[in-house]
């Protein structure tokens, strides 16, 4: 297998890997979401402090700690990744898996907005016009729902800026999540300590199964994104940018056919209208990365 199948193969597993979590995490009720996210963060920081010795990445680590710009990013980083796990574990178990998907199904939208407002940077026609559409779609979806549909929302908004401060960043992968998870792990661990102490916490309450499904949350957190880190220095940008679709493609199909989530008329054309948009804003970037490659490979041969 070439290099560059091989990336695309680690790309589309970390994809579908995310996009298969709904079936994951209702496996762990009846503990809450708040629970479920507390082990999610004690076993990822655990997994990730292998991770780190195992690929001798500790000096990577304290080269990330010293700055403290860096720091400081992955400290934003570490509350947004946060919320968005928060968000998403309650989505998927409390019968919102259709709405958790439509908040991946927006991010890249979302993502090129951000740019605008918070970099100063311009979007092309056929980018306003996805945007614009993306919106309307918002509109549709909240006189649906009646109310804005808050959990695909905060899912994109969150894993946006999540995104923008690791962009900002530019720590390597493994390194950054293992920093992230330290900032967290101290708040779950607390938590998860009082729930032991006020006898509310479900793990270890049915069965030593259930109790080693929790020890799995690290490596479920993990494995994804080493594939994605792999796939990521195989193959381009816009090919990761095509391959991300597959997650909420997935996360949409369980919710409508595996958990039978009502799909009326209204939500029906609401995700129509965002899929419009998507299909918009896929074919402008491609066009566009097309175009560029073409200027460069000209600016070379004039050279």
């Amino acid at each position: 297998m070439s290099d560059s199948r091989r990336g695309v193969a680690l790309g589309a597993a970390a994809y579908l890997m995310w996009g298969a979590f709904p079936l994951y995490f209702p496996l762990l009720e009846p503990a809450g979401a708040l629970e479920i996210l507390a082990h999610r963060i004690v076993w990822s920081v655990l997994t990730m402090g292998v991770l780190v010795l195992a690929l001798r990445r500790t000096a990577g680590v304290r080269a990330l700690l010293a700055s403290r710009r860096t720091t400081a990013l992955l400290a934003l980083a570490a509350v947004t990744i946060t919320c968005n796990w928060a968000t998403y574990i309650y989505g998927v178990t409390n019968g919102r898996v259709v709405e958790t998907s439509l908040g991946y199904f927006m991010n890249p939208l979302v993502t090129v907005l951000m740019g605008v407002l918070l970099l100063g940077e311009r979007l092309r026609p056929l980018q306003w016009v996805a945007v614009g559409i993306a919106a309307s779609a918002v509109a549709v979806l909240t006189l649906d729902y009646g109310r804005p549909p808050w959990v695909a929302l905060v899912l994109a908004f969150s894993f946006g800026t999540y995104g923008l401060a690791k962009k900002t960043a530019g720590a390597p992968a493994v390194e950054s999540l293992a920093v992230e998870t330290v900032f967290i792990a101290p708040f779950a661990g607390a938590y998860l300590a009082w729930l032991a102490t006020t006898g509310t916490a479900q793990f270890g309450q049915h069965g030593v199964g259930h109790a080693l499904l929790f020890t799995t949350l690290g490596v479920v957190t993990a494995v994804p994104l080493l594939c994605f880190g792999a796939a990521a220095t195989r193959v381009p940008m816009v090919t990761l940018g095509l391959l991300q679709y597959l997650a909420p493609i997935l996360q949409f199909a369980l919710g409508v056919l595996w958990y039978g989530e009502d799909m009326p008329a209204g939500r029906w054309a609401g995700f129509v209208l965002v899929w419009l948009a998507l299909v918009l804003f896929t074919v402008e970037a491609v066009g566009h990365h097309r175009r560029q490659l073409r200027l460069t490979v000209a600016a070379s041969s004039a050279a």
